[in-house]
């Protein structure tokens, strides 16, 4: 029996809610727009028109896939992060909306560091980070490091989807190493690195745990050991005045902290997400 748009969209919400989806509504009009190969606009213009027999299919294969347990982001190839469209594959994590704090952070340290602002975003996966701050501190110039290949070529991908190559960089760096000579004189470095402990990571969910890149997940032991190495070995690329800001996890704000006082770093601050868990924490080199 033919099916509507609109009806479509009710099913498969309804079929992912009672799997247990949080953002069954996004996700549902993410699918059927994936497969009708609509933007929004067009989505809720055509609600009322029928669909084909192939489409129904078509959607039908990607809520089993979902259903299975793989994000949407990964299903679509893209996803939005602070009003920006990314490029989204199985190298990289997939933005989260607890990530835009240390965007606004960054944008903010940025703007304060006024025209020609140097920002390396550290970790970047996607690069959301970085071109959240490039979008919305049109006066700085932003690198981007990452050490994974794969992520990498997202990374440039989503340079060149958000026309951002005159003012972003796109370089393989391992964070865990000290920085080279030309990477130097930094305002502010943001950074979302691997935070989960070794041993949590097999008890995440499985849209975590068996689609997204262990190597961007995995912390060591304790989940610290990115921010022990930060810490110490960057320092060196901030500017005095310079701002190193850091996503932590649930629980981690307290030990980073002691991290950042313990490598010279001042004016520590920690600040809640919209769930109102401390998840990032900053300090500043004066000296």
């Amino acid at each position: 029996m033919a099916t509507t748009y609109n009806n479509l969209f009710l099913d498969t919400r309804a079929r992912l809610k009672r799997a247990g989806v949080e953002s069954a509504q996004l996700e549902a009009r993410e699918i059927i727009c994936f497969a009708a190969d609509k933007n929004r606009e067009h989505f809720y213009r055509d609600m009322s028109l029928y669909v084909s027999g192939d489409m129904e299919r078509r959607v039908e294969e990607l809520v089993q896939r979902r259903l299975a347990g793989e994000p949407v982001a990964y299903i679509i190839g893209e996803w939005e992060f602070y009003g920006l469209s990314l490029d989204i594959s199985r190298d990289v994590l997939i933005p989260r909306l607890d990530t835009e704090l240390l965007a606004e952070r960054g944008i903010l340290k940025a703007r304060e560091s006024g025209e020609g602002a140097r920002v390396l975003d550290l970790c970047a996966g996607s690069g959301c980070v970085g071109l959240a701050i490039a979008a919305n501190a049109p006066e700085c110039r932003v690198v981007l490091a990452e050490l994974s290949e794969g992520a990498l070529r997202v990374c440039k991908q989503n340079v060149r989807r958000n026309e951002c190559n005159a003012r972003v960089t796109c370089l393989s760096v391992n964070a865990l190493e000290a920085p080279n000579s030309t990477l130097w004189d930094f305002d502010v470095i943001v950074c979302n690195p691997p935070y989960i402990p070794t041993g949590d990571i097999d008890s995440l969910d499985v849209s975590v745990k068996d689609y997204e890149p262990r190597m961007a997940l995995d912390g060591g032991g304790d989940g610290l050991d990115y921010y022990h190495a930060i810490a110490s070995k960057w320092k060196s690329a901030l500017r005095l005045g310079g701002s190193l800001i850091f996503e932590v996890g649930m629980g981690q704000a307290p030990a980073v902290e002691d991290i950042l006082e313990k490598n010279g770093y001042e004016e520590i601050k920690t600040l809640p997400d919209t769930q109102n868990i401390l998840r990032v924490v900053e300090g500043t080199i004066n000296n």
